[in-house]
Formats: structure tokens, C-alpha cells, sequence
């Protein structure tokens, strides 16, 4: 075997795809449900602030989001930069259009 043989063997096992177990997607699922649980925790507790609801509330949901994205619709694998890409532009043009909505019905 010659040298340039033997590199390129090692570049083909550095970069050989392994399949991805279930393992990342009970520990995903379960964190989701916990996040789950501890957002409505926070709302059964009525004797809590209502600002610190609101705020974890919004924290939760964006760890949910993440969550969501990232394992579930496999945007953290390789080859999803234009679906990522169009989702921040979709969430740039509903966040102006929620903001033009407010400021004309407040205006």
C-alpha cells in the first residue's frame, strides 16, 4: 500500500457518517417534557409573580424551540442552511409585520 493510499484510507474513516442512535432522542423527548412540566408548574402555582411567570414562560418556550428545531427537524445536521436561512427571514418579516400591527392600532 503506498503512502497516498494509506491517507486517503484515514481521510475516508475520519470523515465515515455513523448513524445516529436513539439514545440523543429519549434524552431530547424527555427534556421537552420537563420543559413542558415546569411551564405549567409555573402556571398552576398562582400564588408565584406574574411577571417571573411571563418571563419563564418566555425562556421555556424558546428552549422549546430550540429544542424542536434543532433534534426533531434536524436542522443541527449538515446541509440545512437555506431552510434555516428562510426561517429567519420568515421570523424577521412576521416580527415587522406584528410591530407595524401594534404601532398602527396604537398610533
Amino acid at each position: 500500500m503506498t503512502a497516498d493510499q494509506q491517507q486517503s484510507d484515514r481521510h475516508a474513516v475520519k470523515h465515515r457518517h455513523r448513524p445516529e442512535g436513539p439514545q440523543k432522542h429519549i434524552i431530547v423527548f424527555i427534556f421537552s417534557i420537563v420543559l413542558t412540566a415546569i411551564a405549567f408548574a409555573a402556571v398552576a402555582a398562582g400564588d408565584i409573580n406574574p411577571v417571573f411567570t411571563v418571563i419563564l414562560l418566555l425562556v421555556m418556550a424558546l428552549l422549546q424551540v430550540f429544542v424542536q428545531m434543532g433534534y426533531w427537524m434536524h436542522m443541527k445536521d449538515k446541509g440545512h442552511l437555506m431552510p434555516i436561512l428562510f426561517m429567519i427571514g420568515g421570523f424577521f418579516v412576521a416580527s415587522t409585520a406584528i410591530v407595524m400591527a401594534l404601532f398602527w392600532v396604537w398610533w
